[in-house]
């Protein structure tokens, strides 16, 4: 799906992050480097001065979206798509979800949910009729998209126990059921629906256009985490959707997962973006923090948590590079995607830690910054697979043996 990209030699970055100890960045090709340089001066100017604002009111900032447009970033990573230029480098496109994440979580997630998980459910398991209906505008995002398979009652046990069914009737398709935590849908012009047909018992999907009677989203209220994401609870009631909206390519839940493949590693390097934006704070914050006539960078435990949270970033930074390569070179599994998921969150937790412990009684204030990333963690350690589910996957790989319930 992407070309692979030639490394330019090792050289120090123009606007060279302080997490990048190693230079990983000098990896990208000069093209691609530009493009990322592109996007952090992108989000440095018209999404960071928004998201505090935001995040505590709740709410999604909708001109966020027209200046997403002009942006060239959406559906870099697809051959056709974005902009009609030649796809970019998995590389490239994680780097990308990491700069994301680096500024907001959930600006990232935003991102993902379009241009991961509803876009590729489309370029995936669309026929071309339907990838030339609705990708284009998908990728000029005119039109955004939203990918609803967790229910009220099923997470982790969705493949197997998934209530929302569709049933057809002549050229009709009958939805009824409920989604959960489904992200965009309380705005996206187009939501990929999960459902098991009733006459095969094989899951399905279904694009629901905006406004179609009998679907009903719900923007979910109290969240204490990626709280700019408009996660809705979605009610279907006898939903007709047209044949031709059922995704041709899609006949089991073995589909649903090779999409899911696709975007977990994604949900990893948002986590290191994460956990970049939270070092960056900390380590700025130490140096101009003064306690006892000093600041407080020079104090060895203070230097001590930023060093495991470089070490921690180092290492997930360099698990994901790796994976990138894997995935251009199309030799990229299920449980290469799951161990990144698993193993980076997990370190991602403890650098947000970290990062808020050295701000001390500031790091729960929203105005440093710091305390919507340590919140904001929670969500990307759980969403995607939970670390349990995702150890599962890696376990049978390395064992033989199914440990699943």
């Amino acid at each position: 799906m992407t070309a692979t990209a030639t490394a330019t030699p090792l050289s120090p970055l123009d606007d060279q992050l302080a997490a990048d100890f190693y230079l990983y960045e000098a990896l990208l090709p000069y093209d691609e480097r530009k493009i990322l340089l592109k996007a952090r001066t992108f989000l440095r100017d018209e999404v960071k001065p928004l998201v505090n604002e935001y995040w505590s009111k709740g709410e999604f900032p909708k001109q966020l979206i027209e200046k997403f447009r002009g942006s060239g970033l959406a559906a870099l990573s697809y051959e056709g798509y974005g902009e009609h230029l030649p796809a970019v480098s998995h590389l490239l496109g994680g780097m990308l979800a990491m700069e994301m994440s680096r500024v907001d979580a959930s600006v990232a997630t935003f991102f993902g949910v379009h241009t991961g998980l509803g876009f590729y459910s489309i370029y995936y398991g669309g026929d071309q009729e339907q990838r030339d209906r609705w990708l284009p505008a998908m990728a000029s995002m005119e039109k955004i998209g939203a990918f609803a398979l967790t229910e009220p009652l099923g997470g982790s046990d969705v493949s197997g126990g998934m209530r929302t069914t569709a049933k057809r009737e002549g050229d009709t398709w009958v939805l009824n059921g409920a989604k959960k935590w489904i992200g965009n849908a309380t705005f996206a012009d187009y939501v990929v629906v999960w459902a098991r047909d009733v006459n095969d018992n094989q899951v399905k999907g279904f694009v629901v256009e905006k406004g179609a009677p009998g679907f009903e989203p719900v923007k979910i209220e109290g969240k204490i985490a990626l709280r700019i994401v408009e996660n809705a609870e979605i009610t279907l009631t006898d939903v007709r959707v047209a044949e031709a909206n059922r995704l041709q390519k899609i006949n089991s839940f073995r589909d649903v997962t090779e999409i899911l493949r696709f975007t977990r590693s994604g949900v990893a390097w948002q986590a290191l973006g994460v956990m970049i934006g939270a070092y960056e704070l900390a380590l700025d914050y130490a140096k101009e923090r003064r306690q006892f006539g000093r600041p407080i960078a020079k104090f060895q435990i203070v230097q001590d948590l930023l060093v495991k949270s470089l070490g921690n970033i180092t290492a997930s930074w360099g698990m994901l590079v790796h994976l990138a390569r894997l995935q251009d070179q199309g030799i990229f599994r299920d449980e290469h995607s799951s161990l990144a998921k698993a193993f980076v969150t997990s370190r991602m937790r403890e650098v947000v830690a970290f990062s808020r412990e050295i701000f001390g009684g500031n790091g729960i204030l929203l105005d440093y910054d710091v305390a919507r990333f340590f919140a904001d963690a929670e969500a990307l350690y759980s969403y995607e697979g939970t670390r349990e589910m995702n150890t599962l996957i890696v376990g049978k790989s390395i064992t033989g043996h199914s440990a699943f319930v």
